[in-house]
């Protein structure tokens, strides 16, 4: 079990992936998210090189239409 801070809520993940398939999982357009990993911003071109292990913190920020 792998415990991960999502946005400031536990959530824990089975098996250890990269971030880009945890994204991926659900159902972000990774074209339109930015993300925050532990403390720093993260390239999209990174994502599918950075692996996920216990204790990280991820903030994950979509835009939100509106106006």
């Amino acid at each position: 079990m792998i415990n991960l801070t999502v946005n400031g809520k536990p959530r824990p993940i089975e098996t250890a992936v990269d971030l880009e398939t945890y994204l991926a999982s659900f159902g972000f357009n990774l074209q339109f998210v930015a993300v925050g990993y532990n403390g720093d911003v993260i390239k999209k071109e990174d994502f599918a090189g950075l692996n996920l292990k216990d204790g990280d913190v991820l903030e994950i920020v979509r835009p939100v239409g509106g106006g």
